[in-house]
């Protein structure tokens, strides 16, 4: 399957609100999906913590 970046955004949210339902309140870790979902969610959305924001599940972090 061709993933589209509303696929990975959808398989990021779907995963944390399994996660929720099981009780924990972590977020979603490349080791939650299989070897091709991280690719994909990788290529569309950028490194994980970027991902993670792009999917509205984190708040962006500022460098200083």
């Amino acid at each position: 399957m061709a993933y589209s970046k509303e696929n990975c955004i959808s398989l990021l949210v779907e995963k944390k609100e399994q996660l929720k339902q099981e009780g924990s309140d972590r977020y979603p870790r490349r080791s939650d999906f299989d070897a091709y979902e991280v690719m994909a969610i990788k290529a569309h959305l950028g490194p994980w913590p970027r991902a993670l924001e792009k999917a509205g599940l984190k708040e962006r972090t500022e460098k200083k």
